[in-house]
């Protein structure tokens, strides 16, 4: 026993040898099943196929309700959705009625907001359930316009003719200098007529609808009190929205850098601006504003849908994202849609870009109606200089489909908007770069050449002004400002509008410190006439170094057009500049100087430690009526009988140099 007893013992010896129990090998099952037989063998699998089918039932039984209340809601999901809105609206209502209640002053921009939101869903709602029956009621109304159209539009058209004209009477008789603007514009549109690919077949309807939806657009915008105060709200919006990149920009560079260094304080704007639109894309915002632009081109300017999407969208996005919109069709579109789809990326900017500009001091208002106006004239002038020749397959069709944003969910989309500004801020701050330094070796080789003629200071600026100053006194910019103004155009034309819009911004501030307009020679700002008309021929991306930009997103998205709009580019680009300049003539044609309050008043609580342009502004107007006579010092007008005219006499000279002095 004690033998048997040694040999079955497990000795570490054993295990290292690597002896097993044989009850738990393989080898031991075989052997266990071996002695068993088959009986044993399937009654070990019925017992746990049984086990299986138990634990199964088990499971189905806990689950039942789970089911059931799934299939419950699926069955009931349109009445949960319904809960659930009415739930958030009655929320809405009353947070509305709270916030009104408290302040409404305070709440007339929710007001507006919620009352804008409630038409398009009414309106949404109407077509849905009563368009149909509204169309059929309105249908005789219809055809009896459709026969008196032949002699009635022509009545219109006189009569819009002759209230244009009548109103122009008045209105120029104010301000003469307005004609100028009003020539300049009629000489731009003759200017591409005569350089039209095809004279005879220029659809007047899209020329003289599309000039006539810019010039409605500009009096809103420009001349009417809710216009004005619509989108000097808006800028100031965007102004304070765009302040938010701060708090990023701040927390990855610090304080100190975004402060005074232009990359770390502007173009992180870029990103944040970028970013915000994708996640717009992503819910459909920017497609349904794009879509509402669109049908009103299409329907008033008889365009087709593909091309008059592409420049609706050239609005909001830049030149090689507007065609993605309709990347589908761009093989089969004709030769004229191509040419308008470029068109309208050169005479606009994006929006991620305008954020930039408006971070550097550019009116926000002037960027945002810019923007909005050189839609309609782009697809005009873009119909005027390459019209429409070919059998369109886009004709009459309005069923052209928008894609959604690419992200899954709302955070992807984010951050798919902020990735895709890097490639965008990159080339921004390498273009800067780049031409900044070749425009200051332009400039020494010029200095050089005109030296060794006795030219001084010969630089590409002092060129361009002498190009471009006719085009610029006839959008509307005095004679003396006119210089300034074509050397932006050169820049903005030969360099890109990044740089011109910078030294704008430059001579923005230079009026506002109320610096003296002339420092010897040089003039150190422009009048606030001029920034505007330059604000407005400035906006668009219509320059030499974005035709190879143009040319690789066309190359990219429908490489069968290639060719096409190779040939076409340089035309496109001429007619995003002249739409530019359209638009600074109807800007220069509506612009309303600022009146100057009360000089009286304002030097009464000035302080006169520091300049402004209402000081400056003050101080030439009590310099224009001092009067020296023998050694005697006297003032005319309101300045007349006035005790402190002499101290403000004396704290104006402290800051600017004047013959009474």
């Amino acid at each position: 026993a004690l033998l048997e007893m040694e040999e079955n013992q497990i000795t570490l010896n054993k295990l290292e040898k690597g002896t097993d129990n044989p009850a738990f090998s393989s080898l031991g099952e075989e052997r266990l099943n071996e002695e068993c037989g088959d009986p044993c063998s399937e009654s070990k699998e019925e017992r746990r196929g049984e086990g299986n089918g138990r634990f199964s039932s088990y499971c189905r039984k806990a689950l039942q309700p789970a089911s059931k209340a799934k299939h419950f809601c699926k069955a009931h999901a349109k009445v949960f959705r319904r809960v659930a809105l009415g739930l958030l609206g009655v929320a809405y209502l009353c947070y509305f009625i709270a916030a009104c209640w408290l302040n409404f002053q305070r709440a007339l921009a929710l007001l507006i907001m919620t009352a804008v939101v409630v038409f398009f869903a009414c309106w949404s709602l109407f077509k849905k359930y009563c368009g149909a029956k509204v169309l059929l009621l309105l249908s005789p109304v219809w055809r009896c316009l459709q026969k008196s159209w032949p002699w009635l539009k022509w009545l219109l058209w006189v009569a819009l003719l002759g209230g244009l004209i009548t109103w122009l009477v008045l209105d120029t008789s104010r301000n003469p200098e307005q004609l100028i603007s009003l020539a300049g514009f009629c000489f731009l549109v003759l200017f591409l007529f005569v350089f039209s690919k095809h004279h005879s077949a220029v659809s007047w309807r899209a020329v003289f609808w599309g000039l006539g939806l810019e010039f409605l657009l500009g009096l809103f915008i420009l001349r009417t009190t809710p216009g004005i105060q619509a989108f000097r709200w808006l800028g100031d919006q965007i102004q304070y929205f765009l302040g938010y990149t701060t708090a990023g920009s701040s927390f990855v560079f610090g304080n100190e850098l975004i402060a005074g260094v232009f990359a770390f304080q502007n173009l992180p704007i870029v990103v944040f601006f970028s970013c915000v639109m994708s996640v717009l894309y992503y819910l459909g915002v920017m497609q349904w504003l794009i879509v509402k632009i669109s049908w009103l081109l299409q329907i008033s300017m008889g365009t087709t849908s593909t091309e008059t999407l592409s420049v609706a969208g050239n609005i909001f996005v830049g030149q090689t994202e507007a065609p993605l919109l309709i990347r589908p069709y761009l093989a089969d579109m004709t030769c004229s849609e191509i040419h308008a789809v470029m068109t309208g990326g050169f005479s606009t900017i994006a929006g991620s870009v305008m954020g930039a500009y408006i971070s550097f001091g550019i009116d926000a208002a002037s960027l945002i109606a810019a923007s909005v106006m050189a839609a309609p004239c782009a697809l005009a002038m873009s119909k005027l200089i390459y019209p429409e020749v070919e059998e369109s397959k886009f004709k009459g069709k309005g069923s052209v489909q928008l894609s959604g944003g690419e992200g899954q969910n709302i955070l992807e989309a984010a951050s798919n908007g902020a990735s895709a500004s890097v490639g965008l801020v990159a080339n921004i701050a390498a273009n800067l770069i780049a031409f900044l330094a070749v425009l200051e070796f332009i400039n020494a080789a010029l200095r050089w050449f005109g030296e060794m003629v006795n030219i001084e200071e010969l630089t590409f600026q002092l060129i361009c002004s002498y190009i471009f100053m006719p085009v610029a006194f006839l959008m509307g910019a005095s004679w003396e400002d006119s210089p300034l103004v074509a050397e932006l155009l050169g820049i903005k034309i030969f360099l890109n509008e990044f740089v011109a819009y910078e030294q704008l911004a430059a001579y923005k501030k230079n009026r506002l410190s109320g610096l003296e307009e002339w420092d010897g020679s040089r003039k150190q700002w422009i009048s606030e006439r001029a920034e505007t008309i330059a604000t407005f021929a400035l906006c668009g991306f219509a320059n030499f170094s974005s035709i190879g930009i143009v040319l690789g997103g066309m190359g990219s998205v429908a490489p069968q057009r290639k060719g096409d709009a190779s040939s076409m580019v340089l035309r496109a680009m001429l007619t995003g500049v002249c739409v530019s300049m359209l638009n600074a003539c109807l800007a220069g044609l509506l612009h309303v100087p600022t009146e100057v309050g009360d000089c009286v008043t304002f030097f009464s609580t000035a302080n006169f430690s520091s300049t402004s342009y209402t000081m400056y502004t003050c101080c030439k107007q009590l310099f224009a009526s001092s009067v020296l006579e023998n050694g005697t010092l006297s003032f005319t007008g309101t300045w007349a009988g006035l005790a402190e005219s002499m101290l403000y006499l004396t704290q104006c000279c402290g800051h600017y140099n004047h013959t009474s002095c």
